[in-house]
């Protein structure tokens, strides 16, 4: 096929520069235009069946934002009534919102090539190596030819607007779960910030009690010597809290025990009490070797030795677990004599978990 020089080139129409395009890339166009006569009803209508889907996709985006960010998500049992079923639709708002914006989103994207594109009927032969420069010049006029043709240069305002609000409520659907963490400001409640307190706190004053899984309380009687029982504040939703779950331990009776330095008397007799989770990425912590003294997270294989106040002797794990002060209420039933001094669970960038000491001592000597 003969090649036009770029002067022929450069006066050709953009359906010309297409065609040629086409032609130089072995294309035969039998046939090649406009579905629809601009402005006819068919013309009409097949651009409202297109709005309709990325109008849907745009407003499906929009409320997936809103609904990551407003909607009730915080934990409700069963006997929360309204509440309980708000929480329970919070993950399944999000897919079908989430879900269905993208999904609107592909089927405008077919819709617009099925009934807006150029109508055309082509006749290819395969070729070997690269693309000539003339090629790559009738590459505009074929691109160009074909918006042209589709109505998206000069026409069709309403699809070009409802397709920028898909593609915007699109992107804000995904841009939201990446940037919605910086919303909620962790700190906003000070030194009751969630990341500073756990269930363990005192309530109106009184002191926490330890129950198990059942929400029976704990007695030191209760525990066999070398044994490990995990516990949980006696506290409404106490077992869904990620920061509350704790390891209850009777040492056997003479266990040499070295304490954390500035945490004298967090134990009770041979009772010591620490944090399931593991300062590592957060596993709960529940292997344990009596004769040994250690604790193993299963995940990662960070283990802890409970006779050394839970210091980490292996594995990723690089700060001690929290001890939790225990004591005995009038019933003769262990409570937490307070909160975790620490923070509890993986370290952030704004905890004082690496200021504090890590020296210890033996049990009853000086620090």
């Amino acid at each position: 096929m003969r090649i036009p020089p770029a002067e022929e080139v450069a006066r050709m129409t953009r359906e010309e520069k297409a065609r040629l395009g086409a032609a130089l890339d072995g294309v035969d166009l039998v046939e090649y235009g406009e579905r629809y006569v601009p402005g006819s009803p068919a013309d009409k209508r097949a651009e409202r069946q297109v709005v309709r889907w990325f109008l849907l996709s745009g407003l499906l985006g929009l409320l997936a934002a809103v609904a990551f960010i407003w909607w009730p998500q915080q934990y409700q049992t069963a006997y929360a009534g309204s509440k309980q079923v708000l929480y329970a639709l919070y993950t399944p708002i999000l897919g079908i919102t989430f879900g269905g914006c993208i999904l609107a989103f592909g089927i405008g994207v077919i819709a617009l090539a099925k009934k807006i594109a150029p109508h055309e009927l082509a006749i290819q032969e395969r070729h070997i190596g690269m693309s000539d420069e003339i090629d790559r010049q009738t590459l505009g006029g074929e691109i160009t030819d074909t918006g042209q043709k589709m109505g998206l240069i000069k026409r069709r305002g309403m699809i070009k607007a409802s397709l920028a609000l898909a593609g915007g409520g699109l992107g804000v659907a995904v841009a939201v779960p990446l940037l919605g963490g910086f919303i909620k400001n962790p700190w906003a409640a000070g030194p009751q910030s969630e990341l500073w307190v756990t269930p363990w706190a005192p309530v109106n004053g009184n002191k926490v009690r330890l129950v198990q899984l059942d929400g029976t309380p704990v007695r030191p009687e209760d525990i066999a010597a070398g044994a490990l029982v995990t516990v949980y504040p006696a506290v409404p939703d106490s077992v869904m809290a990620g920061d509350a779950p704790v390891m209850l331990f009777r040492l056997r009776p003479n266990t040499p025990v070295r304490i954390r330095d500035g945490q004298d008397g967090f134990e009770y007799g041979d009772f010591y009490a620490y944090s399931k989770i593991c300062t590592h990425v957060g596993c709960p912590v529940s292997l344990y070797e009596q004769q040994t003294g250690r604790v193993l997270c299963p995940c990662h294989q960070s283990q802890f030795d409970i006779f050394d106040g839970a210091r980490p002797v292996f594995g990723p794990a690089a700060r001690p677990l929290p001890q939790l002060p225990i004591g005995l209420d009038d019933e003769g039933y262990f409570v937490a004599e307070r909160d975790f001094i620490e923070p509890v669970g993986p370290g952030f960038w704004e905890s004082d978990q690496g200021s504090r000491p890590w020296g210890s001592h033996l049990k009853g000597s000086s620090t």
